[in-house]
């Protein structure tokens, strides 16, 4: 199966090619399509039982994005705002995380410490901000705060979170690093379901807005797909490079 780009989180086609993608870490389930010319395969982040975010085999899911020889990954992640109202969009500049159970790397019997100054592609974020604002929405950006769930936050985590993030959801880490390491191009749209630590949750109404923006959002990802550059221009794929001692 290859790819031009990796589609992470939402299947966002109706059909494509159904397949199994074997890794050392387990297989992965991915749909194969075309999209604005170009080779792109989904990958269903919580699979088809939804396991809860701590239990998503990441590691599998970003070998799996690097076998189809696709460099750059767009994530999709849903989350609660600090910052922009529900239906919004924020593409994240950073991430702070506050995980207990997930592997981080792929590099447990050695050292291995990639730069993540910049964590996200800065070549795939102008293209996924520029494709929002193409398609009539104004994104925001933020710190992206990862919590291990499943458990929503409490109000008194939503009051420290707001001190040093901008919106909290549970599955952009460990993605973000482990891609880092394999050289590979990530960033993340996010799209805002809720006002974090406002009121009660209501899943409901978090599934409402969901369904609400799906079509935007595919409408931004299929554009945001056509408009990365052919040759990578960032220094994703050398972040290996000085990585260790």
């Amino acid at each position: 199966m290859h790819a031009d780009v990796t589609i992470i989180g939402r299947v966002l086609t109706h059909g494509g090619e159904q397949s199994e993608i074997a890794t050392p870490y387990g297989n992965v389930r991915a749909i194969s399509s075309r999209i604005s010319g170009r080779d792109v395969v989904f990958i269903s982040r919580h699979g088809d039982d939804h396991l809860p975010p701590y239990r998503v085999n990441y590691r599998a899911i970003i070998c799996a994005a690097e076998s189809t020889g696709a460099g750059r990954i767009i994530a999709i992640n849903t989350v609660g705002s600090m910052i922009s109202p529900p239906g919004s969009f924020v593409i994240p500049n950073d991430f702070i995380e506050f995980t207990k159970f997930r592997v981080p790397t792929f590099y447990e019997d050695r050292a291995v410490h990639v730069d993540m100054s910049e964590p996200y592609c800065p070549e795939i974020r102008k293209v996924l901000m520029e494709s929002c604002r193409a398609e009539g929405h104004e994104p925001y950006e933020g710190v992206y705060v990862c919590t291990e769930g499943p458990h929503f936050e409490t109000h008194a985590q939503i009051k420290m979170l707001r001190s040093f993030g901008d919106v909290v959801g549970m599955t952009g880490y460990p993605e973000v690093v482990l891609a880092r390491e394999r050289g590979l191009c990530y960033a993340s749209i996010c799209l805002a379901t809720n006002k974090a630590g406002e009121g009660q949750f209501d899943l409901r109404q978090i599934v409402s807005v969901e369904r609400k923006s799906m079509s935007d959002l595919a409408r931004i990802i299929e554009r945001a797909v056509s408009m990365i550059p052919e040759q990578r221009s960032c220094r994703c794929s050398k972040a290996l490079e000085n990585a260790e001692f």
